[in-house]
């Protein structure tokens, strides 16, 4: 058993709590490989802000759970050696089995996601609960979902949306014990997020349902899923330099910053750095065809990750400074 308290980490609870009485939302960032890592890292620190570092099941697999558990510890060496002291969570994303979030709790996570969404509302309390009664056992925060967000990112996928009931959140919240809740207003996993026709903008988010699910259980911190804004700049870079990504479309920062100010105090953004990466990379590649040294273009898609990064802190998510 490794501690995540060991590492350094610390779970969300105080993290959300200050993220809902501060009216911003804390920054939850996929990553697989060291780049990403360092482009996390440094760009929090720059901007003093708290983040989530998020580790899917394929993530898990292709970076190594021995490996991650190190990474994490690099990290937060480095922050320690900036001389900052940034609340800093190890999440799993989107665990589907009770057996993968023990793995990941006894590996040094500090967070886990049970996603039950797929199962009838009575298997998903009945799932969630087990690993929630689990988890708080080694002080481990607990991440549940009601509704179902279409789209694919990794192995998570599904055609069609389903919207949260905000009838059943009491329930569910009180019956698994959960420390947050991932609902669905109309975000949704991977670059295209809505079949759009050109010059069509994307649909608003549901914040009816947002409002009604706070008004159901005040306080009780929200987590948006699939909230990449599919930059458009990075779209067009990937499609110059030899790419093909037709009508890609993400939720709009706008609506993003207004979610961040409700009781929404984690945004999941996964694809967005994806893009960034790619698109530099593609750049580097198309421009400098003789290239060959992985430094070369690895390091200018990391400083353009840094640069994204700092922008949600800074503009979307309103994190920065609140370290």
């Amino acid at each position: 058993m490794h501690h995540y308290k060991d590492l350094g980490l610390c779970n969300t609870k105080e993290m959300f709590h200050k993220a809902i009485t501060g009216n911003y939302a804390i920054p939850a960032y996929n990553f697989n490989n060291m780049e990403q890592l360092q482009a996390i890292i440094t760009a929090c620190i720059e901007t003093k802000s708290p983040v989530i570092l998020q580790v899917s099941s394929g993530a898990r697999k292709y970076a190594n759970q021995i490996l991650l558990r190190y990474m994490a510890m690099g990290a937060m060496e480095i922050i320690k050696t900036a001389g900052l002291s940034l609340p800093v969570a190890l999440h799993l994303d989107h665990g589907d089995t009770y057996e993968l979030c023990v793995s990941c709790i006894e590996s040094g996570f500090s967070s886990v996601m049970i996603d039950g969404s797929a199962h009838s509302f009575e298997k998903n309390i009945e799932l969630t609960k087990k690993v929630v009664d689990y988890a708080h056992q080694y002080d481990v925060s607990v991440e549940g979902e009601l509704g179902v967000l279409a789209g694919i990112e990794d192995e998570v996928s599904h055609e069609a949306s389903h919207y949260t009931n905000p009838d059943d959140v009491e329930e569910f919240v009180g019956k698994t014990g959960v420390d947050s809740l991932a609902i669905s207003i109309g975000t949704s996993h991977g670059a295209y997020k809505f079949k759009l026709k050109p010059g069509e903008s994307a649909p608003p988010l549901r914040f009816d349902i947002l409002e009604e699910v706070e008004r159901r259980i005040p306080g009780f911190p929200i987590v948006l899923h699939g909230a990449s804004s599919v930059m458009p700049e990075y779209v067009n870079m990937i499609n110059e330099y030899g790419g093909k990504m037709e009508n890609a479309a993400g939720v709009p920062e706008d609506q993003l910053r207004r979610a961040a100010a409700s009781a929404v105090c984690k945004i999941n953004i996964d694809s967005d750095g994806r893009l960034a990466m790619t698109a530099k990379i593609r750049q580097v590649l198309a421009t400098k065809p003789a290239e060959f040294d992985p430094r070369k273009y690895l390091g200018p898609a990391r400083e353009e990750l840094i640069a994204m990064y700092k922008h949600k802190n800074e503009h979307v998510l309103g994190s920065a400074g609140k370290a």
